[in-house]
């Protein structure tokens, strides 16, 4: 596994912190202040909008586990990683994600893909 920022952690423990008044602290170490985060559901830019969908996602699947499935790959201050999300032990979805830090090591830029790369 890479070396790679904690502000990596903190995002991934905003997804699995279950006080709701606790996930902005998470996302303020973790993200940019324009953070923009895109998936094949949402394109939102800031915290604000960030902190909104994991509210709405949490919402959607109560009670999942939320983790990192990979080591960290990265160069040139981007990072790519395979997640997945669980609930009640069995996989909900699973997937990858590109993210890219600011000089402050903070991510700017989540790009997710939901699913494995489509073969040939």
């Amino acid at each position: 596994m890479s070396d790679y920022p904690a502000s990596l952690d903190h995002m991934l423990a905003a997804w699995n912190e279950p006080d709701k008044s606790r996930v902005r602290e998470h996302l303020e170490r973790a993200l940019a202040p324009d953070i923009r985060f895109v998936d094949p559901s949402i394109d939102v830019t800031g915290i604000d909008g960030f902190e909104a969908n994991v509210h709405d996602v949490q919402a959607k699947i109560p009670g999942a586990v939320y983790s990192r499935t990979s080591g960290v790959d990265s160069h040139h201050g981007v990072y790519r990683y395979h997640w997945a999300i669980h609930q009640n032990h069995k996989l909900v979805m699973a997937g990858f994600d590109v993210a890219e830090v600011d000089a402050s090591d903070r991510v700017a830029l989540v790009i997710g893909f939901f699913g494995p790369v489509p073969e040939l």
